[in-house]
C-alpha cells in the first residue's frame, strides 16, 4: 500500500522549469553551457546551479514578479493535492532548482502548507545571489538537494513511495520510490538505470494510475547514488 508521494516542483508541479525562465529572461546567455557540462559528465549538478546563478543579473523583487507572473502550477496539481490529502497520503515536493519562487507560488494557490525539500538561494547586499543546500548530502556535492534521501526519509516516515518527476535531477529520486512516474528527460533515464515506470503528461493520470496500481515496482535503490561526487572529485 502507498504510504507517501514526493513531487519534483519545476516542470512537473509547476508547468514551467521556473530556474530556466529566469535565466532565459534575467541571465546571461552563456548558461546552457553548464547543463551541456552536466549532461556529458563533466560537471554536477550543484556546481552548474552556483554557476548559472552567479549569472542572473535581476533582483529577488524582479525576478520574483516574474515567475509569479509567468510560471503558473499545473492547472491538475491542486485537485491532485487535495485527492491525496482526502486518502491521508502526505505529499512533499522535492525540487533541485533555484527555490526562492517556490514558496510564493504554492502560496498563491493555497497551497503554502506543503512542505518543501530544496534549495536556498539567498541575496546578500551588494551582490549576486548566493546558493545553499540545507538539503543537501552530507558528503556528496553531486545535487543542491538529495531527493535520493528525500525520498528515503519519506520512506522511513510513512512506508512506500511515489514519485513523480521530469528532469535529469529527479533520476536519483526515481531510483529509490516504490513507484516512479516519468515524462520527458527523466524517462531515457529510467529506462537506463532500469527503473519501472509509470509516464504520465498531467496529475489527472498520476491519479488515475494510482487509484488503479496493482502492486508497487519497489525501488532500484542502488547502494550507491550514482550521481554521487565528493568535493575532492569534482
Amino acid at each position: 500500500m502507498l504510504g507517501a508521494i514526493v513531487v519534483d516542483f519545476d516542470g512537473t508541479a509547476c508547468s514551467a522549469d521556473v530556474s530556466e525562465v529566469l535565466l532565459e529572461v534575467f541571465g546571461d546567455p552563456s548558461w546552457p553551457t553548464y547543463d551541456d557540462l552536466v549532461d556529458r559528465g563533466e560537471m554536477g549538478l550543484r556546481e552548474a546551479m552556483h554557476r548559472q546563478a552567479a549569472l542572473l543579473t535581476g533582483t529577488r523583487e524582479e525576478m520574483l514578479a516574474y515567475a509569479l507572473a509567468n510560471c503558473a502550477l499545473d492547472p491538475t496539481f491542486p485537485p491532485f493535492v487535495a485527492w491525496a490529502a482526502e486518502r491521508a497520503l502526505p505529499l512533499s515536493l522535492a525540487s533541485d532548482g533555484f527555490a526562492f519562487y517556490i514558496r510564493p507560488i504554492l502560496e498563491e494557490a493555497g497551497l503554502g502548507s506543503l512542505e518543501v525539500t530544496t534549495n536556498e538561494m539567498t541575496f546578500p547586499g551588494g551582490g549576486g545571489p548566493a546558493m545553499e543546500h540545507p538539503n543537501g548530502h552530507q558528503e556528496c556535492v553531486g545535487c543542491g538537494t538529495c531527493k535520493m534521501l528525500a525520498v528515503q526519509r519519506a520512506r522511513a516516515a510513512h512506508g512506500p513511495v511515489a514519485f513523480v518527476g521530469e528532469g535529469q535531477s529527479d533520476r536519483y529520486g526515481a531510483l529509490y520510490a516504490d513507484v516512479a512516474f516519468a515524462k520527458d528527460a527523466l524517462v531515457a533515464w529510467c529506462e537506463r538505470d532500469g527503473v519501472p515506470f509509470l509516464p504520465w503528461t498531467d496529475f489527472d493520470d498520476v491519479r488515475l494510475a494510482l487509484e488503479s496500481l496493482d502492486g508497487l515496482p519497489g525501488p532500484v535503490a542502488p547502494a550507491r547514488c550514482p550521481g554521487w561526487t565528493l568535493p575532492a572529485e569534482r
